[in-house]
């Protein structure tokens, strides 16, 4: 059986490949599982510049890789590249941080015993990337992996399998043993069957809440470690001593970079009721700036969706809204390309919405967003909470303090103040309730690649 590759742009033929047997995947954990008997006897130092080396890979063909991802997936090609810079930022900090988050853990001294914890390889990782950030999200976990010891083997988003194939000629070319990274082309069923092989040791996997949900339930009783990145919600409040013209334009870059096809993207907007027309009225008249188009045109900002259904789905979160009382801000006719039926959908901010709208409540991951006035930072912190999801959240304020107080009361994964949707590989990355389990990134991401093992060791 084959996939086949269309792009978003015009629905052409990227690429066609045979999806794996279940032979194929059997042979492919068996040489994951030899291939890391020897790896993890290789040094970090070692490790560490067979991983520089598959980074500087990226970096070297970042135009080619750039065009590739536009095609995959539409992101305009005037942003593509900036995915190759990310990967360098994270593969790096994370090969750089190995020694720190591998290092056997001392126990104070005791006469006559020496005790230590060691951060063991777990053996064989799997993950599960997704096409929305095909480069980012799957660097996330599969150097981290490999720094510590452990063979991988990835499984790509049918919508952006060259990615995988990037991956492997990286490593190739970087040097790394044979076996070490693989990457299998799977549909769901054989994902399955990959998940559950008894000597696959851990998974990870981004991706959306309803698929977190039946990884869960395939792994159900297998003990076997996981991962989940899923979606978001997530909420901005503009406070009334906010820069209002850096947040409108922060704001509306979290929420339609992307075409919004981000986890961590804005999707709610409250306002203090001070700043509210201001903030709406600026926000709508910055929408008309963008171009959607083409994303292979260098003057395209807004590129399709991944798909027409996706932008279908989106078209009817806003009807449903409009039906709800919502008003449209931005006249869609503006935006020639934008045409019911594509993958073209041109941005929208929505006004007089509530959370009953399911705009406001179900994940969008499109470019819409709805905006609300609040009375003060209480009513804020309630709106913000009110959701099943919890990624980040951002807070705009010139009053750091008072930013803490508030993000000490989100229920959320990270806070952020006067930015938004951005990963910082210093700091651990992780969701609550339906936006996932885990932590990726900083010395922590570590953590769940890794299994401590104890030595306590008496002296006669």
């Amino acid at each position: 059986m084959n996939i086949i590759l269309h792009s978003p742009i015009d629905g052409r033929v990227v690429a066609e490949r045979t999806l794996a047997s279940a032979e194929e995947i059997s042979a492919s954990v068996d040489r994951a599982i030899n291939a890391q008997l020897s790896w993890k006897q290789v040094g970090l130092s070692e490790r560490a510049v067979i991983c520089h080396k598959a980074i500087d890979y990226f970096v070297q063909n970042q135009e080619s890789i750039a065009e590739e991802i536009t095609l995959q997936m539409g992101r305009p090609i005037q942003y593509a590249a900036g995915e190759v810079r990310g990967i360098e930022e994270r593969g790096r900090y994370m090969i750089d941080v190995a020694e720190t988050a591998l290092a056997d853990e001392l126990i104070e001294e005791h006469a006559g015993f020496n005790r230590f914890i060691r951060h063991e390889p777990l053996g064989v990782v799997v993950t599960i990337a997704p096409w929305n950030y095909p480069y980012l999200t799957a660097v996330n976990s599969i150097i981290p992996a490999i720094m510590a010891g452990n063979s991988l083997v990835l499984k790509h988003s049918n919508q952006s399998f060259l990615c995988a194939e990037r991956f492997a000629e990286a490593f190739q070319q970087a040097g790394l043993p044979d076996g070490v990274f693989q990457y299998l082309h799977l549909d769901h069923e054989s994902t399955s069957a990959l998940i559950n092989h008894e000597r696959v040791d851990f998974v990870s996997f981004t991706g959306s809440v309803a698929g977190g949900k039946k990884i869960e339930k395939t792994l159900a009783g297998s003990f076997k470690g996981l991962a989940l990145e899923l979606g978001g919600k997530d909420p901005a409040y503009i406070r009334e001593d906010a820069n209002l013209a850096h947040a409108i334009e922060s704001v509306l870059d979290g929420a339609f970079f992307n075409s919004g096809q981000s986890c961590c993207g804005i999707e709610r907007v409250y306002v203090h009721e001070s700043l509210y027309e201001r903030f709406l009225t600026g926000a709508i008249n910055q929408v008309y700036e963008h171009k959607l188009g083409n994303p292979l045109d260098q003057e395209t900002t807004i590129g399709p969706m991944v798909n027409a259904n996706a932008a279908a789905s989106v078209r009817q979160q806003i009807e449903d809204a409009v039906a709800q009382g919502a008003r449209v801000g931005v006249d869609q006719h503006y935006f020639d390309q934008n045409e019911e039926g594509t993958a073209y959908i041109a941005p929208q901010i929505l006004s007089h919405v509530n959370h009953q709208m399911s705009v406001m409540a179900e994940e969008s991951f499109g470019p819409v967003i709805g905006v609300m006035s609040v009375a003060n930072d209480e009513e804020a912190i309630k709106l913000m909470n009110d959701s099943q999801y919890g990624l980040t959240a951002s807070i705009w304020t010139e009053d750091e303090e008072l930013a803490l107080a508030i993000g000490d009361q989100l229920e959320t994964g990270t806070v952020f103040m006067n930015r938004c949707d951005y990963l910082d590989p210093a700091l651990p990355w992780a969701g609550v309730k339906q936006s996932g389990r885990g932590c990726a990134l900083s010395v922590l991401g570590y953590q769940q690649l890794t299994r401590p093992k104890s030595f306590h060791l008496k002296r006669i």
